[in-house]
């Protein structure tokens, strides 16, 4: 199969999902793209190029949500766009400096581990747009203003599934909860530090346990982590590891205990997903593209996606999960609200 064939293939699949998961969690949960305009924007025509990280297209998680946002700017806002998927780490200055060198009008860089690439090929083309995912660009060494940063408070998605992973385990008299990480990068920390708050909250008595698999990819690492937690007690697993992660949420189903999904909303890998920790990224792409077309680029800023602005939340709620419904989403709008607030970002 053609790669942008499959492409397409994975989008569609996508809004299929997310129109199902509608109809379960409301519109406030549904999945990001149907944020976006359904209207082609009549303003200029602009090239933006893509570089994913190691974890790639098929990683079911945020990759893919970058990828879902540079095909929805492509048909509704007329977009011509190219995808370069990075291998290794040793492949991001090359693919980022091939789409500047392509005098593509936006570059984005997918993902934290990106940052010191995207501050060095910025630096080289200073009249060429670029934005990164999960980086604060006020932290680059190179303090360039021709990057924008698009940034996610995922520690309140976290908060979200880790209050419900609690209000479980309270019922159940459910002693542990835990999470697997990749590596132990910030946007990681800040779901999994919100998980533990959140869960604690519900349950003040419950355990967290947390490990990370040092991989975004390999999904028997993280199949591994989950393994050894659940033999320790854990009936709901956090996976905060992309690709890897898939592997957890495996074990989830092996054990037949509570997985839990992140940045997309993983529901339709099967019912052991209680929630998804949702992170829009494919939105936050999206409006990168539109503010360059527009003319509201923010070099040199952040901006950032909270609950306040729909930019996190939670995904589909699974059979178990659905008598928390009312509990969750009460605590969601207190999120938003700033009835609770300084949300803990930091892993202990």
């Amino acid at each position: 199969m053609h790669r942008r064939t499959f492409r397409a293939t994975l989008i569609a699949l996508t809004l299929a999902l997310a129109a199902f998961g509608v109809a379960a969690c409301g519109s406030s949960n549904s999945s990001s793209t149907s944020s976006t305009s359904s209207t082609a924007s009549s303003g200029k025509k602009i090239k933006v190029g893509l570089v994913t990280d190691i974890g790639g297209l098929n990683d079911r998680s945020f990759n893919h949500l970058a990828d879902v946002g540079l095909m929805d700017a492509q048909s509704k806002l007329g977009a011509q766009g190219r995808v370069l998927e990075s291998h290794s780490d040793a492949d991001y200055i090359p693919n980022l400096t091939t789409l500047a060198s392509q005098h593509y009008d936006l570059v984005i860089g997918v993902g934290f581990l990106m940052a010191d690439a995207v501050d060095t090929v910025a630096k080289k083309f200073p009249n060429t747009k670029f934005a990164i995912i999960d980086s604060d660009v006020t932290t680059m060494k190179g303090k360039p203003q021709n990057v924008e940063g698009l940034l996610f408070k995922e520690q309140e998605a976290g908060y979200l599934v880790g209050y419900l992973s609690g209000l479980y385990a309270k019922d159940n008299k459910i002693t542990t909860v835990s999470s697997v990480g990749g590596q132990k990068i910030p946007p990681v920390d800040h779901y999994i530090a919100g998980f533990q708050a959140g869960a604690k909250k519900a349950d003040p008595s419950i355990k967290t346990l947390n490990a990370y698999s040092q991989d975004f990819v390999d999904q028997a690492k993280c199949k591994e982590l989950a393994l050894n937690q659940i033999a320790q007690g854990s009936k709901v697993v956090f996976q905060v590891a992309g690709a890897c992660g898939l592997g957890a949420l495996d074990a989830a189903k092996e054990e037949s205990v509570q997985g839990m999904g992140v940045d997309a909303d993983q529901a339709y890998i099967g019912p052991q997903v209680f929630t998804s920790a949702l992170k829009k990224v494919d939105v936050a792409v999206y409006d990168a593209i539109k503010g360059v077309q527009g003319g509201a680029y923010k070099g040199g800023q952040d901006v950032t996606s909270t609950v306040a602005n729909d930019g996190i939340g939670y995904g589909k709620l699974n059979a178990t999960a659905q008598k928390y419904a009312t509990q969750v989403k009460k605590v969601k709008s207190e999120i938003a609200s700033g009835q609770i607030s300084n949300i803990p970002d930091t892993v202990k």
